[in-house]
């Protein structure tokens, strides 16, 4: 469950930055998440329940999710397409070799803090 490792490092750097800019609470985080990343959204729920608890800061904290869906791009015929996890192959002109733009995304996009 590598959802666990994903919410334990967001917590930590939220709580650092938090902590640096003096808040006394952490309202909510936000990531962007893309689809190739393959995170199982009920355990990264799980995660963010039972890890938010450890601290003060983040013990009332909303996880708030922005999925990103696949986008490619075809080497061959500079086709841009969007696609699922699996085919990457560019719908236009069939070739593999296709560049990921898109979905591949783990990136803690903002958080909602509050300062005294």
């Amino acid at each position: 469950m590598h959802e666990l490792g994903i919410v334990d490092g967001v917590l930590k750097t939220a709580i650092e930055t938090a902590r640096g800019a003096g808040a006394t609470k952490i309202i909510s985080v936000t990531l962007k998440i893309g689809a190739m990343r393959e995170v199982v959204r009920e355990a990264m729920d799980f995660a963010w329940e039972a890890l938010r608890e450890d601290d003060p800061l983040t013990e009332k904290t909303e996880l708030i999710v922005c999925e990103v869906a696949p986008r490619s791009a075809c080497v061959a015929c500079g086709n841009e397409f969007d696609h699922d996890r699996y085919h990457l192959r560019c719908p236009a002109c069939g070739s593999g070799q296709t560049l990921v733009l898109a979905g591949r995304e783990l990136d803690i996009v903002s958080m909602e803090i509050e300062t005294p």
